[in-house]
């Protein structure tokens, strides 16, 4: 898509009328090459490109953090920029990073085009466009205080307008204004007579799918806060299901990327942070993740993982994929290994499959496969008239059937669906759809992290690493960008407390 290109380059002048008596001496006021207008679709645009994040945080948070601490991934490294998720160390620029980035680079833009398309904006006759960055906003927002807890929200990006210390909102009353936002944009998309066509690079202007993201992010965030909230959560999870969810693969929230020329903007944030030739992050395919797909003969092995050195050649073959298992270093894995001498880690074990780490592949922000998951869940827990057998049938495809996005050779057939739905039925209960949405969220991780933190499925084994920061537990939020505590005074006294990563942040009461 070419509307990926586009950067943001000019800046707004408002150029102040000074007191004049003719036309003449008014435009000499007016400069002919700064911009005096800002299409909003444009910097729409440019938020979206921006909530796929670049390999700084994508490295750091994404990758290195959750990925690890969700058993997706795992390394052998010991830094803690790199080894925080697989041994759980502490590492200021990892804790750092979503909080010190996305509310510039991402939120900030986003938030900029709420405003002007609100009432008391410049363009209030915008309304479709208005509650599509409603939307937009919420997707890297709600991961923001996933991570950390209470957050700046309503006061966050208000610097313009003298607000330098944003006060922390409570996680729960961030939630309650986010389900409210996404019923709201959910019944207004559409209603308006502004177009914004192929400025979104989401859907190309579709309202109709616009509504079907609203609807399914609703779901994901009323089913976040089953636990803590039923009432409220069955009630927003009644109201996506009747207003529209995504119902196929073609529905999926992506960004499809560019292999340039901005390595900062353009390019898969993922994929960069996983090239040897950059900054090379050393994450393989973890054991949980390797033998579970193993265990029950799962397609998808042959789609997550490859064997073989960078760059090449690479065999998918199922049966010579070796999962790494988490929380060892190049010393301990020689004695899990029954080697003496030093283990190869790119010969021994299984590494992301490469045919997903192109540096134009889309960046998933959420998928139809979580959507049919977290149907298959709410009708086991009675808030749905579905079926959960065929929502988590319809779940398990479309997660082995999505992966041709990234390249045409990954196909998963019907037959094979039908031949694994066969070999393993579904039994009715959530921990089946529980295991089934964290296979499905491999590099959806932040998602994967939540939903874990949830529901408790599946049952991993935490490691113990010399020098971890929790007690050999895994992480249930992230400490707080250190910059903000310092310079914030309002995260000392409404930030989620204490400020450790073994914290529980609202919702995560299991």
């Amino acid at each position: 898509m070419n509307q990926i290109k586009y950067i943001l380059l000019a800046c707004l002048f408002i150029i102040p009328q000074i007191g004049c008596d003719t036309d003449e001496l008014a435009e000499l006021n007016i400069s002919p090459t700064a911009a005096n207008q800002v299409d909003w679709n444009l910097l729409f645009t440019t938020g979206q490109v921006r909530t796929a994040l670049n390999r700084y945080v994508n490295g750091r948070v994404n990758l290195n953090l959750a990925s690890g601490l969700i058993q997706h991934t795992a390394c052998l490294c010991l830094d803690g920029e790199r080894a925080g998720g697989d041994k759980y160390f502490r590492n200021l620029d990892s804790f750092n990073a979503y909080m010190e980035r996305v509310y510039e680079t991402s939120l900030k833009p986003i938030a900029e085009v709420i405003k002007q398309t609100g009432p008391e904006g410049l363009n209030p006759e915008m309304t479709n466009l208005h509650h599509m960055a409603q939307v937009l906003y919420i997707l890297p927002m709600h991961i923001m205080t996933d991570l950390y807890g209470n957050v700046p929200y309503s006061e966050a990006n208000k610097g313009t307008e003298g607000i330098f210390f944003p006060a922390f909102d409570t996680q729960e009353s961030i939630y309650m204004d986010m389900l409210n936002r996404l019923e709201a944009a959910a019944n207004n998309i559409g209603a308006g007579s502004d177009n914004v066509g192929e400025a979104d690079l989401f859907y190309g202007g579709d309202f109709n799918q616009w509504k079907k993201l609203a609807n399914s992010m609703m779901l994901r965030l009323a089913m976040r806060i089953s636990n803590v909230d039923p009432v409220t959560a069955e009630s927003f999870v009644r109201k996506a299901i009747a207003g529209g969810v995504m119902d196929s693969n073609a529905d999926m929230a992506l960004v499809q990327m560019a292999s340039g020329p901005d390595i900062w903007f353009n390019q898969n944030g993922i994929s960069r942070a996983l090239r040897p030739d950059d900054w090379g992050a050393q994450n393989m395919v973890s054991k949980t993740m390797v033998d579970f797909l193993q265990e029950r003969n799962d397609p998808r092995l042959s789609i997550y993982a490859a064997k073989g050195t960078w760059p090449g050649p690479y065999s998918k073959a199922p049966e010579d994929q070796l999962g790494l298992p988490n929380g060892n270093d190049t010393e301990s894995i020689k004695e899990v290994m029954g080697s003496s001498e030093e283990v190869n880690r790119e010969e021994t074990f299984s590494r992301i499959n490469p045919q997903l780490l192109d540096l134009d592949d889309p960046f998933i922000l959420m998928t139809y496969a979580e959507v049919e998951f977290l149907l298959a869940e709410a009708a086991v827990k009675g808030w749905s008239s579905g079926d959960a057998s065929t929502h988590y049938n319809q779940g398990v495809k479309a997660s082995m059937q999505q992966w041709t996005i990234f390249d045409p050779e990954l196909v998963v057939s019907d037959a094979q669906v039908d031949d694994y739905l066969a070999a393993n039925p579904f039994d009715g209960t959530n921990e089946m759809i529980g295991e089934q949405h964290w296979a499905s969220n491999f590099m959806q991780w932040y998602e994967a992290y939540s939903n874990w933190r949830r529901t408790g499925i599946p049952e991993l084994t935490p490691v113990n690493f010399t020098g971890n920061i929790s007690g050999g537990t895994i992480f249930r939020r992230l400490e707080y960008n250190s910059l903000e505590v310092a310079n914030n005074p309002n995260a000392a006294t409404q930030g989620t407390s204490p400020d450790d990563v073994k914290t529980r942040v609202w919702w995560d009461v299991n």
